[in-house]
């Protein structure tokens, strides 16, 4: 490709956190300053026994106050139930987050987002951290916590931690070292709620992952994608080929599917629980924060969180699945200013057995579907959960991004995460043992 044509495994890619390493970028990475001061598993240790690293503290042995700062800054605590911050927030985001190296595309992140994002329950005001310029108040990093609850489900180990999130550092202020500072300041945060492992996941290797999985999509609406420049026109193929390859029903085909109501949490959360004891790692909900994260924020519907059940004719919900939406920002382009984007959650199913496939690849088939009605161009996924089960057959593409999979303080056994470990190509129905999806 030329000139400022992205495709989507570019984006993909840059989705991750992650590009190709220079040599002096890699010889950095392999002398690990920073981490090698972490309780983290070394790289390429072999994991004996699955445990914390760190012998366990207490809340009193860590520190009252805040890591120090450079001078000029200040520490400051984002208040997400405030407008006026969450407009700082964005623009900090929208400005420095992710973007592709041409500057043609950029996270859409919502108010609506932020809260859903960053509220569930249990959430804690004090985990909102960001640094502001002192002079001017101005904003110019944040990361975030927000708690979950993790079950390692081969020894049964629940585990009580945060997901970590939304790094994000002023593009002027790289050269700070501001991320190490940021990284041991929320671990602070955190540890004082007695609190001692995190979740986290990146596009970079880092020591160690318990796993890595590949970004896979589909495109919905090929032809915006090609004008924007977001997807390419393979060799030897027409535009009016593409469009009919990746064609969708206008109708939903299963029985049943519908949207999920409040009423349909405590079905569909026993449903998912059951369904999850095949993973290696899985997330534990409450029915509280299963609502939240299935419903959006207080349960009502949502602009951000899509989720559908399927009910049969006794009343039993057999099957759910959900996407969020995250759409992009197109910068200019003349004829299209927004691309909508899906990104696959949760899912469960009661079938088992010689049915099993198919019936995955008709739930994200129509998954696929209703996504139309929301003006969703690309659906995007990873190769965790079962997800390979029905990458082919509904016409996802592997991306050439990677996710990496960390839990901090804490040894797992390694999980394949989908995909083959030397060639990086996905393993057909076969199940990655990464159950849990972080946004």
């Amino acid at each position: 490709m030329s000139g400022n044509k992205k495709s989507i495994e570019d984006l993909l890619k840059l989705l991750a956190m992650g590009e190709a390493l220079t040599p002096s970028q890699e010889k950095e990475m392999k002398d690990y300053k920073f981490w090698k001061t972490q309780p983290v598993p070394a790289l390429d240790e072999q994991i004996t026994q699955e445990g914390p690293i760190d012998v366990v503290k207490t809340p009193a042995d860590v520190p009252d106050e805040p890591m120090p700062l450079i001078k000029d800054f200040e520490w400051s605590n984002i208040d997400v139930q405030n407008s006026e911050q969450l407009d700082e927030l964005y623009k900090l985001l929208y400005d420095n987050y992710v973007e592709d190296t041409d500057a043609t595309f950029r996270f859409k992140y919502s108010h609506d987002f932020f809260k859903w994002a960053l509220m569930p329950p249990g959430w804690i005001k004090d985990w909102h951290t960001g640094v502001r310029v002192k002079e001017t108040g101005k904003l110019v990093a944040f990361i975030a916590a927000t708690p979950v609850t993790l079950k390692l489900t081969k020894s049964d180990k629940v585990i009580e931690c945060v997901e970590i999130n939304f790094l994000c550092i002023h593009k002027k202020l790289r050269n700070k070292r501001l991320a190490p500072i940021m990284i041991k300041e929320i671990t602070r945060r955190v540890n004082k709620q007695n609190i001692w492992q995190a979740l986290y996941t990146g596009g970079l290797i880092l020591p160690t992952p318990l796993a890595t999985c590949r970004y896979q999509h589909r495109p919905i609406n090929w032809s915006k994608l090609h004008d924007v420049g977001f997807s390419h026109l393979p060799a030897n193929q027409t535009k009016g080929a593409m469009l009919a390859y990746y064609a969708l029903p206008n109708e939903t085909n299963i029985p049943g599917l519908r949207q999920m109501k409040a009423e349909d949490v405590p079905q569909a959360l026993s449903l998912l629980n059951k369904y999850q004891q095949k993973f290696d790692i899985v997330q534990i909900f409450t029915e509280e924060e299963f609502k939240h994260w299935m419903l959006g924020k207080d349960g009502s519907a949502s602009e951000v969180i899509k989720s559908y059940v399927v009910e049969n004719s006794e009343g039993k919900i057999t099957d759910y699945f959900s996407y969020y939406l995250l759409p992009f920002t197109v910068l200019d382009n003349t004829h299209h200013d927004e691309l909508g984007i899906a990104y696959l959650y949760y899912y469960a199913s009661d079938t088992e057995g010689d049915n099993y496939k198919q019936r995955l690849n008709d739930l994200m088939t129509d998954a696929l579907i209703t996504s139309k009605q929301f003006d969703v161009d690309v659906f995007n996924c990873l190769t965790c959960q079962d997800n390979t089960f029905f990458l082919k057959d509904c016409k996802f593409g592997s991306g050439d991004g990677f996710l990496n999979y960390y839990l901090f303080n804490y040894k797992t056994f390694p999980m394949n995460g989908g995909i083959d470990k030397q060639t990086k190509q996905v393993i057909e129905d076969k199940t990655s043992g990464v159950g849990v999806v972080l946004l």
